[in-house]
């Protein structure tokens, strides 16, 4: 009988191993093939091509900009809107009860600029509210949304709009958000993990159909669409999370588009980098734990890959917990052969993890380096220059990833269903000069 027991934990045991291991080498292996697939389907003709080529009809369109507390970014922001490379475009900036000077900088731009409208909300309301304010009072069918301290490339409108144009059940379309602060080891990473994680894995999930998330920061709307489906929903902690779910569940069409740039400020704290990670992991909860009843119908059924996507990184998140566990446990007490964990160090296995990383990021950055040449600050370097930075990704953030998503799914079982989602202003980082 002890034989048979020691036997059944060994296997136990080994199964996890396995699971953690095979795990994230498959989908590393997936998202390369279908990022590949993708480029030479969809980006290959265009590659070199980052101004838009001229299209018959030029609907307009409104630029939207939630902000609050963005009193060091605002201006900055609005000015680069403004520069867009588009005939007809309104700007609608909504100060979502701001305590700083943000209400008065954008007042005193809207005297400059006569495309520029203000809404002021009297308190914190959240980003779904001021997005859901500034859609309502918006003149144009389609929508450009961007954070407030993000700065959007003149061309990205009209990338968006192609889209638009082409396919009539197209109802968003997601930008290509790329890394402005660098100064620092984790905002190297970050400009490495957005081209070999984030654009690899859109590339790859718009090959198979349905995308997991717009990127909040700068994506792009059909307002017959959100109308659809009840615009954004205030109590979700990642509204980019929920209305791309919403939209796609109601069989509205969600792509990617590369050369619709925008630069953004990411946290270089690990405290900042932390409460980041958390809300992204506790969103992506929240969602599926919304929508998960809705899956079981046949006519959802292209949910269900990005869905299984979800749950299984959910699933090694956890096992990766209880192989830290069993390791930390196997210092201080005799375990069972079959669960007693001597090492963390790598062995063949990590180097096979970290050559199919190196893999990776080699193909993504590939694939990333023309929109790269239109980097800000111009005078900053090659992705290639983070190459050397990004093999500290796995030990990292791969930790930081697993932590946060074991945290976040008792954390949000636990937070009152209905409470809204307010503001809570970010780490920006070092913003570059």
């Amino acid at each position: 009988m002890d034989l048979i027991l020691e036997m059944r934990l060994a296997d136990i045991g080994q199964i996890l191993l396995d699971w953690t291991f095979y795990y994230p080498l498959f989908m590393s292996y997936l998202w390369m093939i279908g990022a590949v697939h993708y480029y030479f389907r969809f980006e290959r003709r265009h590659a070199d091509c980052l101004e838009p080529a001229a299209v018959s009809s030029c609907p307009g369109v409104s630029l939207v900009v939630p902000m609050h507390n963005e009193g060091d970014n605002a201006r900055e922001t609005i000015e680069q809107l403004l520069r867009q490379d588009y005939p007809d475009f309104e700007v609608i900036a909504v100060n979502d009860g701001s305590r700083d000077e943000t209400g008065a900088i954008l007042d005193e731009l809207a005297l400059e600029h006569p495309r520029l409208r203000v809404i002021h909300l009297a308190r914190n309301q959240g980003k779904a509210v001021g997005l859901n304010t500034a859609a309502i009072m918006s003149r144009y069918e389609y929508l450009v949304c961007i954070d407030g301290d993000a700065l959007l490339d003149e061309h990205a409108v009209a990338w968006f709009m192609q889209h638009f144009i082409s396919g009539p059940r197209v109802g968003a379309v997601t930008g290509n958000p790329r890394i402005r602060n660098r100064s620092s080891l984790l905002g190297k990473i970050q400009v490495g993990e957005f081209s070999s994680i984030i654009g690899l894995i859109k590339r790859a999930q718009r090959t198979y159909g349905r995308i997991f998330t717009i990127s909040g920061v700068v994506c792009a709307f059909r307002k017959s669409a959100l109308h659809d489906i009840g615009y954004w929903s205030p109590e979700m902690l990642t509204e980019d999370i929920d209305v791309s779910w919403k939209l796609q569940i109601a069989h509205w069409d969600i792509r990617y588009e590369p050369k619709a740039l925008c630069w953004i400020l990411m946290p270089e704290t690990l405290r900042g980098l932390w409460k980041q990670r958390l809300r992204w992991a506790m969103g992506g909860a929240q969602v599926l734990m919304k929508y998960l009843p809705e899956l079981f119908s046949w006519r959802k059924r292209r949910m269900w890959v990005i869905s299984l996507e979800f749950l299984t990184s959910v699933f090694w998140a956890y096992a990766m917990a209880l192989v830290f566990l069993l390791f930390l446990l196997s210092q201080f007490f005799p375990l069972p052969p079959g669960l007693a964990v001597n090492t963390l160090l790598p062995g063949w296995n990590g180097v096979v993890i970290g050559t199919t990383f190196l893999l990776q990021i080699g193909i993504s950055l590939m694939l990333d380096a023309p929109y790269e040449a239109r980097s800000v600050p111009r005078k900053r370097g090659g992705l290639l220059r983070v190459y050397y930075w990004m093999i500290w990704y796995p030990l990292a953030y791969w930790m930081l990833n697993m932590l946060t998503t074991v945290w976040a799914v008792p954390k949000t079982l636990l937070r009152e269903r209905h409470a809204r989602a307010i503001w809570v202003s970010p780490d920006r980082g070092v913003r570059p000069p």
